[in-house]
């Protein structure tokens, strides 16, 4: 009974806006870290995720070209605008349409994570793709499956 009360909480409408905002700090966290790649004083944070993300952490990663600094300041803000994309999907539109915002933001974390974990793969870094499931399954959280009490969108 009380596992079955649990499960019902989870898959509710109003657990699913909840996750939604931690779907979107999830995203979103990752382009402040970006955009300090973007000047010489402050890529630290960048370049020591990048290195993380190609493990091992070897200290290789290099961040001196100004093509990289200039592609963190387009993922920064990909990834910033995505976040807050999610928040606001939560915030002013799930309790209109619950069930196709639930699918979009699913829909679009999934083409994430495929072209993402592809790219890292054919780059060289699969470890990313690895990290990449963890993220996924973070950022996902109980979206996988619609909310028990759906039927209202």
């Amino acid at each position: 009974m009380a596992n079955r009360l649990g499960e019902q909480a989870v898959r509710s409408q109003a657990f699913h806006k909840f996750w939604l905002k931690i779907t979107a700090i999830v995203v979103g966290s990752f382009g402040p870290i970006f955009f300090l790649g973007t000047m010489a004083a402050t890529l630290e944070p960048a370049r020591l995720t990048l290195d993380i993300l190609s493990w091992p952490i070897d200290g290789g990663t290099r961040w001196d070209s100004p093509d990289t600094r200039f592609l963190s300041a387009l993922t920064g803000g990909f990834l910033m605008g995505w976040g807050v994309l999610i928040w606001c999907l939560s915030s002013w539109v799930h309790d209109l349409a619950p069930e196709p915002v639930r699918r979009s933001v699913l829909t679009g974390t999934l083409a994430w994570f495929c072209l993402d974990s592809a790219g890292s793969i054919a780059s060289g870094n699969a470890s990313n793709a690895l990290f990449n499931v963890i993220v996924l399954l973070i950022a996902v959280g109980p979206l996988w499956r619609p909310a028990i009490d759906a039927g209202r969108s």
